[in-house]
């Protein structure tokens, strides 16, 4: 089950694992009520798992349209640029931004992108869908999609797209 990701490259699973990690711990300290020392502590994890996520991206050279770079790698720049400033905000004690930029970070650096992570022929595919990466991956799909139709909804259309 697991064979595809741990015969990768050792920047392959550096990269997955990191990116389990920031999954995991992410709704801890991203959509927690109360902001105390366990966001604090787990807010540290995940912003160094996200470090660790945008690093390692740029020794993933998979998909190879500009050169040894994807469209993904513009991804990661940005997220770099989202994580200092949302880091940036927190020192500044200017929360909403800080909440506003890191749930962001979570939903397109996480969700979105590791939607892609499951186009068939892909490590996480074989890992997760097997012999069913087609049908797996519109399953994801729908899913993603459902996501944010929800969103929408919730949040008033055009007020989504803003994370």
């Amino acid at each position: 089950m697991f064979e595809p990701l741990l015969s990768a490259p050792p920047a392959v699973q550096l990269h997955a694992f990191a990116a389990l990690a920031a999954l995991l711990v992410g709704p801890i300290a991203l959509f927690r009520r109360r902001r105390d020392r366990l966001h604090r502590a787990v807010g540290y994890i995940w912003v160094l798992a996200m470090a660790v996520i945008i690093a390692s991206s740029f020794s993933v050279f998979e998909i190879r349209l500009i050169g040894p770079f994807s469209p993904i790698h513009l991804l990661s720049v940005l997220s770099a640029y989202s994580l200092v400033s949302g880091l940036r905000a927190a020192r500044r004690r200017d929360i909403a931004t800080h909440m506003r930029i890191m749930r962001a970070l979570y939903f397109w650096a996480l969700g979105i992108a590791g939607l892609f992570t499951l186009l068939p022929g892909r490590i996480m595919a074989q890992v997760l869908f097997g012999e069913h990466q087609r049908a797996g991956f519109l399953v994801a799909l729908a899913g993603a999609g459902g996501v944010l139709l929800w969103r929408a909804r919730r949040r008033g259309g055009a007020a989504f797209w803003r994370g």
